[in-house]
């Protein structure tokens, strides 16, 4: 018979194996030397030892789940107890007991972490579903609110699923705000139409006057009108892009047919402006040729005749106009210190002279007002200006001419 401490072979060659419960037969070996049994049975062991140590590697070192830690265990378990083999079977038992509770705390660790994940996609669907009715109730920026709805539920999807209780329940609050979003931005729309074919109507109205007005060649009423119809228009507000730009297209034709017009007439006006302004460039040459005055008589006289034929010419351009009449301005308060030197020496002469140009500039002066009234019937802005800016002129001559006559009563 031969022994080890971990079993033995009997002198019929049954191979036994110790453990706590005593000895088990594992087998027999008749083919050679006991020796050679015990070698063999001890191979056996050797190799459910081995499982069990990949068993305890891949359970401390992976993250090997535990239902499959536990089959593993309970398969080795039940290899190791019916082993045909020779070696610490107990000890073998202890190490797989002692796995059964590393699995335990792991199931628990998975247990809470399953937990402890539920809850954060509970709370990460609760949020999500709290921003989608948000958006449903307050945004109106629909294009926004809409893509931000659509990735709001791709998060729901790549979220981790809760209970089914839960997860129904969030799901129904996430599609009600996706429907009610739907259903006011419909209404928005909706309103938004009605309100644009409103806009629609008053610019086709607006339009209309436009075009009516092309023609016309009352140039200031009309400019006054454009003007009118075009904050009209900006008040209005917008229609749909396409009525928009139809009636936009309309409305400026319209006005820039009338605008062209206009500016053709004052191009023409103003080359007639120009020609005055060098007529009276001359006229004021001769003016200052009275200068200085040596004879106040005919200083005047030569005076007269070039204001007739300064009022025969026109009005000029305004940024000639302040210089021209400057300068013939100058040679008249010339010509009247002369006179009023004068004065000094012939009263009764310098008092008919000074009746003389008094009774002239209000024949001026009535001239240029009839000249006005007629602008203003015809709406004629700038030859409204001219007149108005020429008889500011003369009152002021006049002014002084009646101070200057009052001065012999």
């Amino acid at each position: 018979m031969s022994t080890d401490p971990w079993g033995r072979v009997d002198d019929d060659g049954t191979v036994y194996v110790r453990t706590a419960e005593g000895e088990r037969a594992v087998g027999s070996w008749q083919a050679g030397e006991p020796e050679e049994a015990l070698a063999y049975f001890h191979r056996k062991y050797d190799e459910l030892a081995t499982q069990v140590e990949l068993l305890e590697q891949r359970l401390r070192g992976t993250d090997l789940p535990p239902a499959q830690a536990e089959a593993s265990i309970v398969k080795l378990r039940e290899a190791v107890t019916d082993a045909n083999a020779v070696g610490d079977l107990d000890a073998l038992n202890a190490r797989l007991g002692s796995l059964t509770d590393v699995v335990a705390k792991r199931r628990e660790e998975v247990k809470a972490a399953r937990e402890q994940a539920r809850a954060e996609a509970r709370s990460v669907k609760e949020r999500i579903v709290a921003e989608a009715e948000r958006i449903a109730e307050d945004t109106t920026h629909w294009k926004s609110g809409g893509e931000r709805l659509r990735q709001l539920v791709e998060e729901w999807k790549t979220a981790e699923r809760i209970d089914r209780v839960t997860e129904a329940s969030l799901w129904k609050r996430l599609s009600a705000a996706r429907t009610a979003f739907a259903k006011r931005r419909k209404a928005y729309f909706a309103g938004l139409d009605e309100q644009r074919e409103g806009v629609r109507s008053e610019k086709e109205r607006i339009v209309v006057e436009a075009e009516a007005l092309a023609e016309s060649t009352d140039w200031g009423a009309t400019a006054s009108a454009y003007r009118e119809l075009m904050r009209q228009w900006k008040a209005a507000g917008r229609a749909s892009r396409e009525a928009e730009d139809e009636l936009w297209a309309r409305f400026k034709g319209a006005q820039d047919q009338f605008f062209q017009a206009r500016s053709a007439v004052f191009a023409e006006r103003d080359a007639s402006l120009r020609d005055n302004a060098e007529a009276k460039e001359v006229i004021l040459a001769d003016a200052e040729k009275i200068l200085p005055v040596t004879d106040a008589r005919t200083a005047r006289a030569a005076l007269r005749h070039i204001l007739e034929r300064w009022e025969a010419v026109g009005p000029v351009p305004r940024e000639q106009r302040d210089r021209l009449e400057g300068g013939l301005r100058r040679v008249d308060e010339a010509v009247r210190r002369a006179e009023e030197n004068e004065w000094k020496r012939s009263n009764p002469e310098a008092r008919a002279r000074a009746q003389d140009t008094v009774n002239q500039l209000r024949r001026s002066i009535e001239q240029l007002e009839t000249r006005l009234a007629k602008a203003r019937t015809a709406g004629k802005e700038k030859d409204i200006r001219e007149s108005e800016d020429a008889l500011t002129a003369r009152r002021s001559w006049l002014e002084e001419a009646e101070r200057t006559l009052a001065e012999f009563s």
